[in-house]
């Protein structure tokens, strides 16, 4: 038997990364190549001629999985019934502004599309926060939006994670995916750090532990400054 579709929202999803997202989330590489879902796609109202352009290339490309679009500027209307939330949107830092200008912009949408998810999702909605700053907005969601379970809220900060496997890779001449249980502390943002302490490296001899194998600790002050750096220099 046909599984129901699955309703998923995309918030800010005629941005970059949203264009990039949907149609991948239509075609099954999110949730599965036998799961039809529904899309419900977020933006502000200056973006809705470039959201409706989205929905537009989706109907287009006739995905078979894709078994309906809501393109919206109401965030009432994108919340109603989803069953994920993928939380890709939110205010930009710009030139000038200061780390908690980005907050405080960001805990009025925060707040206001939790409210939405709280009243008008499906019941156990699961959460994805990729803005950023990606740890705050989700202790926003998750405060503004009590009725979801805490374990059904996360935040994706892949960028910072894949920076530190990337630089122990090369230290240690082996491949990314070799390299498990690097950890990554705080937000976006300079102040942000890599842990190594848990990290190990799968060898012809075994799992061994990071810290072992490269067995220099200026190293690892190195490689936190050297994230930080990238991180501040990124937004």
């Amino acid at each position: 038997m046909a599984k129901d579709p699955i309703r998923v929202l995309v918030t800010g999803a005629a941005g970059q990364i949203g264009y990039a997202l949907v149609p991948m989330i239509a075609r099954g590489v999110m949730l599965g190549i036998d799961q039809p879902v529904i899309l419900h796609m977020l933006d502000i109202p200056p973006a809705a001629e470039a959201l409706n352009g989205v929905k537009m290339e989706l109907v287009d490309a006739a995905f078979p999985l894709l078994k309906g679009v809501v393109a919206t500027t109401d965030v009432v209307e994108a919340c109603t019934g989803v069953n994920i939330a993928v939380m890709v949107g939110g205010f930009p830092r710009k030139e000038g502004m200061e780390r908690k200008d980005v907050m405080s912009k960001n805990v009025s949408i925060y707040k206001s599309q939790a409210s939405a998810l709280e009243k008008h999702a499906a019941a156990n909605c699961k959460v994805l926060v990729v803005a950023n700053p990606a740890n705050t907005n989700a202790l926003i969601l998750k405060e503004f939006a009590p009725s979801i379970p805490e374990k059904n809220i996360t935040c994706l900060t892949r960028l910072d994670h894949n920076r530190a496997l990337g630089q122990i890779s090369e230290r240690l001449s082996v491949q990314v995916s070799d390299v498990k249980n690097v950890i990554i502390w705080g937000n976006h943002s300079s102040t942000q750090y890599p842990d190594v302490n848990h990290a190990t490296v799968n060898t012809p001899g075994g799992e061994k532990p990071v810290r072992k194998l490269v067995a220099d600790d200026e190293w690892y002050k190195a490689l936190v400054k050297v994230s930080a750096f990238s991180i501040y220099n990124s937004i």
